[in-house]
């Protein structure tokens, strides 16, 4: 008896000491990946501190002798950075904002309440992404042109506003919550505008924060919407911005750099700042209670 109990102490020590073994390479071969992903972006930031005779020399300096630091002074002279920086922190904000509240609302009625057809909708509503942008690029640019909004930020704001994921993310999140919390209000004498605002919003904080990150990400980095309605220079967004750096001046590499950089960071914070409830929306979303 006491052998089996030995052979079965070892054997559980020798499992234990395989699975963390186990552990420690995968960590490793995690950073590994983690840190060769980062490599592009690290590349970017030592470059935009470097001269720019200094920034395709080989092999390649990541720490910089002489980090000059005036390119992220010069880059706010050569080009209006300031007005395209405005109008991209505008759009973002007033078409997030707006994301959220018709996805949100929409998803509650397409989730909570119960209507003739309503599945049947949904399910054309969500077909819609499957449509490439490409085939309603035109009507879309001719229907702006008549109501008089291209080149205003209203076009970009008006064609944005709305969107058939960010309808089927919220409605995926509604599902996992229990009905019996909405009948119980209903009960309490609770209209749907209520319930919708005091009991499934406060519910979905995972939900939304996804919704931000994703929808501030593709509106901060939109460069095809942006350079198809607007034209001049007082509306440019910041993509379209750089853009327009390296077409004037290309051989200005490190500056080029440091714009890039500039319009990453405020990404970066946004997501630093909610990737918890990103994780955890992403890791529920489609899970039904």
């Amino acid at each position: 008896m006491a052998q089996i109990q030995a052979r079965n102490t070892n054997f559980m020590q020798g499992f234990s000491l395989g699975r963390n073994i186990g552990k420690v390479i995968t960590l490793i071969l995690l950073s590994i990946l983690s840190l060769l992903m980062l490599l592009p972006f690290i590349w970017m930031v030592s470059s935009s501190l470097k001269p720019d005779i200094e920034v395709f020399l080989f092999p390649v300096q990541w720490i910089p002798t002489n980090p000059q630091w005036q390119n992220y002074v010069r880059i706010w002279e050569i080009i209006p950075l300031s007005t395209f920086f405005r109008n991209t922190i505008t759009l973002t904000v007033v078409i997030t904002t707006l994301q959220v509240l018709t996805s949100s609302f929409a998803a509650y009625g397409f989730s909570k309440l119960k209507w003739r057809g309503r599945d049947m909708l949904f399910l054309a509503y969500i077909g819609t992404i499957a449509v490439p942008w490409q085939a309603f690029m035109i009507p879309q640019f001719i229907l702006m042109r008549n109501f008089g909004l291209v080149d205003t930020l209203w076009s970009m704001i008006l064609l944005q506003s709305f969107s058939a994921f960010g309808v089927f993310l919220m409605r995926q999140f509604y599902m996992s919550i229990p009905e019996e919390l909405s009948e119980a209000a209903r009960i309490d004498g609770l209209n749907e505008y209520g319930i919708y605002a005091r009991i499934i919003l406060p519910l979905t904080k995972p939900a939304i924060a996804t919704l931000v990150i994703l929808t501030a990400t593709f509106v901060w980095n939109d460069f095809m919407g942006p350079l198809i309605y607007l034209s001049s220079q007082s509306n440019m967004t910041l993509q379209v911005g750089l853009r327009m750096l390296v077409g004037l001046h290309s051989s200005l590499y490190s500056l080029i750099m440091a714009g890039s950089v500039l319009s990453i960071l405020p990404l970066a914070f946004i997501f630093f700042c909610a990737q918890k409830y990103f994780i955890e929306g992403i890791a529920t979303t489609g899970v039904k209670g």
